[in-house]
């Protein structure tokens, strides 16, 4: 199966800050791009950090209010990790003392679907894009994943008729059939062993633009109580089990 991948939808042309682009110019290359965030690189386009917009507005609320009593000693010695590293951002005056560091990055050659992974998993907004010699070329943010979602149920039928059931499973056509509305896909009728089951499910989830799969697979023969050697000398769907 063919997955669309992370250098097909990223952007290219990617504004940048150094560790030393001071905290005013971080601001304005924010509202002149109308963006909401940028990868901090160095003078090889090794990317260190990335800045965003709720990182400077973090500095702003951090910093001292001339207005506010001054804290006691005991409250300073009280001060948490976090709360140093918070005091250590209002006081920031280039990105580099401002970026969350290290980056979550992707490489071009990812999977839209695993970078997505990485974005929930980290709970990021955008991520800085590499090659493979670790250098930026591009961005990806969570509008641009998403444009895999916007691809026809007929050409997700299409994936899941041809990756999943004739290349893997091989079934009798009329033994199977599949149905995809609005991305939803529904697998229906029986394959030869139980364990082919989770593989079908699993296979058609990762084709892109599978919103969620109804799994309504029925089976001929329960090799559940197999031994996994055993399971390796019947069927065709074995090597894909120990891939997923």
């Amino acid at each position: 199966m063919k997955h669309r991948k992370v250098g097909a939808v990223m952007t290219r042309d990617v504004v940048t800050a150094t560790y030393d682009t001071p905290f005013k110019d971080v601001a304005q290359l924010l509202h002149r791009n109308d963006i909401s965030g940028m990868p901090v690189v160095d003078d090889e386009r090794h990317v260190i950090g990335v800045l965003s917009e709720t990182d400077l507005v973090m500095r702003q609320a951090e910093a001292d209010d001339p207005y506010a009593p001054a804290p006691t000693g005991r409250r300073r010695r009280r001060l948490l990790p976090g709360a140093r590293e918070r005091t250590a951002k209002a006081r920031a005056r280039t990105a580099g003392q401002l970026m969350s560091h290290p980056p979550v990055t992707v490489y071009a050659e990812d999977t839209v679907a695993g970078a997505a992974r990485t974005m929930a998993r980290h709970r990021v907004e955008r991520l800085p894009v590499l090659d493979d010699e670790e250098r930026l070329v591009g961005i990806v943010t969570r509008r641009d994943l998403l444009q895999i979602f916007l691809r026809p149920d007929a050409d997700i039928r299409r994936d899941v008729v041809q990756g999943v059931l004739v290349d893997t499973l091989w079934p009798a056509p009329q033994t199977l059939a599949v149905d995809v509305l609005d991305g939803m896909v529904t697998l229906r009728g029986q394959v030869e062993r139980s364990s082919e089951v989770p593989v079908a499910v699993r296979m058609t989830r990762q084709i892109d633009g599978v919103v969620d799969v109804v799994d309504k697979l029925t089976y001929r023969f329960d090799d559940s109580h197999l031994r996994p050697t055993d399971q390796a000398r019947k069927g065709v769907a074995d090597d894909w089990l120990r891939k997923l």
